[in-house]
């Protein structure tokens, strides 16, 4: 058995088909896109390598077959934050072995020594945490675009070799052909009959301004999360060129208390209902029948990646009123039957009282796990919990 660097064409591609091992027998797998995990690990593409540095690994058996992979990194800007310096690993996969398990782990550790660091979180990702983050632990259905799939067995490892629950996440799902509860709906229209208030949604013609108005309400709606760092215009103009293919205009919204912005709300249709027949490539052929099955409306199913107010206007129905908007939009694509709400931390416990005012079903469990390389230089406290009143 041997742990080799991913340093050049072939290894790469090593770690990318790794997946069709380990999920050759698993229906509600989904290979993300070869394109998407690639970019994570390109300088150019991806505007964490500006605070910080990524590697990978893969494993090799006896015979020279691939058995596993890991990857680790280190953001700068959230590194040093914390009680102890905690660097990331992610991107894991691995047969049924614990000994490969555990090998794959160890080189993610002390590259991550190498490089000064105290501990690991993982599994997440060198990038934002809307993809790749977290371990499922429950819910083990067909994942939506950017979240986490893994076998069940993963757990085990993690746990057995001393990871210690971070924060729990949870992802919710709202049946839309059910209705929502009718209190919700009586704020939702109250507030949007509310002299001051109004609510747009996005055009790709007005990016520039739509971002601005994103980065002003997440770099406040966020402040309160543990170790918060401002989010960039850069990465969010990333992320838009990534997804214009597929991004509706019409159920991203924002709503604003005279010409501030002060809510926004952001779906994403699943792709991963359409790009669960590619195997991860992007090719000519597959983007052909990409937009085929797209104009076929096959997505059923939207993601709410990102759900946001600024404090001073918390408690004050600007939810309600972002989905009343979204309603009207979703009215209009009747192939749209499900909404699905990920992922909210244990630490945001109004957030976790507002999917329970929505009506939302329970979908799944993810856990984000810390390790500590010396439990007496360190501490694995979990997560700071977001205060439930932070309007003043």
């Amino acid at each position: 058995m041997k742990i080799l660097e991913v340093v050049d064409k072939k290894s790469i591609q090593q770690f990318l088909d790794i997946t069709n091992l380990i999920y050759k027998d698993d229906e509600n797998y989904v290979r993300p896109l070869d394109i998407v995990v690639n970019e994570v690990f390109t300088p150019e593409k991806n505007p964490f390598y500006k605070h910080g540095s990524a590697t990978r690994f893969i494993a090799l058996d006896n015979d020279g077959q691939v058995v596993g992979r890991v990857a680790a990194f280190i953001n700068e800007k959230k590194a040093f934050g914390y009680e102890q310096p905690t660097g990331g690993m992610g991107f894991f996969e691995c047969i049924k072995n614990q000994e490969v398990a555990f090998l794959l782990f160890d080189a993610a550790k002390e590259w991550l020594i190498q490089h000064n660091m105290k501990a690991m979180d993982g599994p997440i990702n060198f990038g934002e945490n809307d993809n790749f983050w977290g371990l499922l632990i429950e819910g083990f259905s067909q994942a939506s675009f950017g979240m986490q799939y893994n076998p069940p067995y993963y757990q085990a490892f993690f746990e057995a070799y001393g990871f210690k629950t971070y924060f729990e996440q949870i992802t919710n799902k709202l049946d839309l052909t059910k209705p929502f509860p009718e209190r919700f709906w009586k704020i939702a229209g109250w507030v949007v009959k509310k002299e001051g208030y109004s609510f747009k949604h996005f055009r790709l013609k007005n990016r520039d301004k739509f971002l601005s108005d994103f980065e002003t309400i997440y770099n406040d709606a966020w402040q309160f999360h543990e170790n918060f760092v401002p989010i960039s215009k850069q990465v969010l103009n990333d992320t838009i060129d990534k997804a214009k293919s597929f991004l509706e205009e019409d159920i991203i919204w924002f709503a604003y208390h005279g010409n501030k912005p002060i809510g926004l709300l952001v779906l994403f249709p699943d792709i991963n209902q359409i790009t669960k027949h590619f195997n991860g490539k992007m090719n000519l052929l597959n983007k052909l029948r990409f937009l085929w099955m797209k104009k076929r409306n096959v997505m059923s199913r939207a993601r709410v990646v990102i759900l946001g107010i600024i404090p001073k206007f918390q408690k004050s129905g600007i939810e309600s009123g972002l989905f009343w908007h979204l309603k009207g939009a979703v009215e209009k694509k009747p192939n749209l039957t499900e909404l699905e709400i990920s992922w909210v931390g244990d630490f945001n416990p109004k957030m976790r009282v507002l999917q329970d005012s929505m009506g939302a079903d329970f979908s799944k469990k993810h856990i984000t796990y810390r390790y500590i390389f010396d439990e007496d230089k360190g501490s694995n406290n979990r997560a700071s919990t977001i205060p439930r009143d932070t309007k003043s």
